[in-house]
């Protein structure tokens, strides 16, 4: 409510909080610790001879649901009792500590709670207005994170950035609409329970969904498509096989969704798969100062042709790495950035922090729509469609020009995330669902498959490309993350965060990106994630940052840091491994990707 005052969104809501406390127990142990059951939603702690029992309940209860307002002079208050709401998890606390059934209630408490709609915390600077920092959404957790929160807080403050990896903590993972009533009360219901539920990997929330979808939505449910939110959208993870229900069954080893992703690699590689990148981040710059503006914020010398792109990186004044993009000149003085979905608001917020005010800037992620055609019977299908020359003579990898399919104008590029020979076709979102009838149409012809997330992800790492957030962050520079060859210092330009480069640049690498996969590869069998120890024989030398199954090359795959002197040649000969549920699993590390197909011809 403060930040709607000052236009500011602070996607942050009350639940309904219960508690109660016991009379006296004359048999209470002075030195029971504090008790949590996960399963019963419980904790339980002593408190001066008395029992405190509180709940964190999936289905909890919005306060203030009539208004969707905390009142103005609200100020450690309570909220009637609902003890019907309380009563199952009361009985269950008996079980844990049979000893409460006995005991008379002295106090039931219920009172606001505020939560976020991902129980994490809200820190760092508001998009909206400079200078103002938030640090609150701490989701009933405040006094244990308050010391690192704190800390980090000052920092960011000072120097305005933080050179450790926290969007899943940075308020700027949001958008406006995760602050509206509609989505909000209704999303805390859930995130108040996920504080004691189960943190499955890949695990999608039930509540507020569909906020946005795409102009083929319901063909792409048709199709099989189990869905996950990214920037907001609906975007298809996965397409079920053979007519099963597509939904997640969450497990942290062998995963419900791998033969889909086995199909959607395995024919993505052989023949042609059909990727949808409509909900990455996609913004567009005018006017005569942008080349100029651009080359003050990437680190690559950027391309001031029309059809050519550039792969680069922006960093903040310490080198560390705030985005991970694509800019494409689409005519002169206008130029296109197409960015990851996630983190849409982190990067428009970072260009315009820095964006001389002359430049012209506009989202358009909602106006235009990406589909992406990829594998090695791309070339030929996309030739059927459309007259327009596909050669690689008259249309080189790293460019992009209009071309017509069916009196639809499309920009298309050539580029892979994927590893393969293919094109993004980026349509106005009105002719999307026109674009996509006719590639699905066509691709009955070339054995086309639909892929979701999950079959982008597995082949952008068997082709060795990181990924912002888990692979690199302002965490990591460029030279630790191998990706040198995305900074020119020829250009004449001060780039932000060169100064901080030239220094990392003579410097001994503290950490180095490198692949691993394990020698004994079963899918899930273990999970690999992410947070894993690498090991030399029995010494921690590092930590994974992506994991997956590849099932082109049958082998789980990892990427990680490893720390300062070590690189393939000092580690190839020696017994490294990676720990996964407390078992160290022997790997190789490979010095090149597993994909090295050559899909820029």
């Amino acid at each position: 409510q403060l930040g709607e005052e000052i236009n500011v969104s602070v996607p942050l809501y009350p639940n309904e909080h219960f508690y109660i406390i016991t009379e006296p127990m004359k048999d209470l142990p002075q030195n029971l610790p504090v008790l949590r059951d996960y399963n019963a939603c419980l904790y339980l702690k002593e408190d001066a001879g008395k029992m405190l029992v509180g709940i964190f309940e999936p289905n909890a209860k919005p306060a203030f649901k009539e208004t969707g307002r905390v009142p103005d002079d609200f100020s450690f208050g309570e909220l009637p009792d609902d003890f019907d709401h309380f009563e199952p998890y009361l009985e269950k606390s008996f079980h844990r500590l049979p000893m409460l059934e006995s005991a008379g209630i002295r106090k039931f408490f219920s009172g606001p709670e505020s939560f976020t709609p991902d129980t994490q915390y809200l820190l760092g600077e508001t998009p909206e207005v400079k200078n103002l920092y938030t640090c609150c959404g701490f989701n009933s957790i405040g006094i244990a994170s308050s010391g690192g929160a704190g800390r980090v807080t000052a920092e960011w403050m000072i120097n305005g950035h933080i050179n450790e990896d926290l969007f899943s903590l940075d308020i700027k993972r949001f958008q406006k609409f995760h602050s509206s009533k509609n989505f909000i009360m209704e999303r805390v219901t859930e995130t108040l329970g996920d504080l004691y539920g189960m943190h499955w990997p890949f695990k999608q929330h039930n509540t507020s969904r569909n906020q946005k979808l795409l102009p083929y939505h319901e063909e792409l449910k048709n199709a099989g498509a189990c869905f996950g939110v990214a920037g907001g959208f609906e975007r298809p993870m996965w397409y079920s096989l053979n007519g099963k229900d597509p939904k997640y069954e969450y497990s942290f080893n062998y995963q419900n969704w791998y033969p889909s992703a086995k199909h959607e690699t395995l024919n993505a590689r052989k023949n042609v798969g059909l990727f949808d990148f409509s909900t990455f981040s996609k913004f567009d710059l005018k006017g005569e100062k942008t080349h100029q503006e651009l080359q003050k914020l990437c680190t690559a010398n950027i391309k001031n042709e029309i059809g050519k792109t550039t792969y680069t990186h922006m960093l903040n004044e310490d080198g560390g790495i705030e985005t991970d993009l694509t800019v494409v000149c689409m005519d002169k003085n206008y130029f296109r950035i197409v960015s990851s979905a996630a983190t849409r608001e982190h990067d428009k917020y970072h260009i315009l922090k820095y964006l001389d005010g002359d430049v012209s800037f506009k989202d358009v992620t909602e106006d235009i729509c990406c589909l992406g055609l990829f594998g090695p019977k791309s070339r030929e299908m996309i030739s059927k469609i459309s007259n327009d020359d596909f050669t690689s003579d008259k249309f080189k990898f790293g460019t992009g020009k209009f071309i017509m399919i069916n009196d639809i104008k499309i920009w298309a590029q050539r580029l892979s995330y994927v590893g393969e020979l293919g094109f993004e076709l980026y349509v106005e979102s009105s002719f999307a669902k026109n674009l996509y009838e006719i590639l699905i149409d066509e691709g009955k012809n070339f054995e086309l498959s639909h892929c979701g997330m999950h079959a982008m992800d597995i082949m952008r790492m068997e082709s060795g490309f990181v990924h912002w957030g888990h692979d690199i962050s302002p965490e990591e520079n460029q030279y630790q993350a191998g990706l040198k060859f995305a900074i020119s210092y020829k250009k004449n330009v001060n780039f932000i965060g060169k100064d901080a480069l030239l220094k990392i640049k003579d410097q001994k690498l503290d950490k180095r990106m490198m692949m691993f996969t394990l020698k004994d590869s079963k899918p899930g069998e273990p999970l690999l994630l992410h947070e894993e120890p690498i090991y030399m024989d029995d010494k921690i030398i590092g930590r994974t940052t992506s994991g997956n199954y590849s099932f082109c090359y049958d082998k789980n795959l990892s990427f990680g840091y490893v720390n300062s002197g070590n690189t393939f040649e000092t580690l190839k000969d020696k017994n490294i491994y990676i720990e996964i549920e407390k078992q160290k699993y022997p790997v190789e590390v490979l010095e090149k990707p597993l994909n090295n197909k050559d899909f820029k011809n």
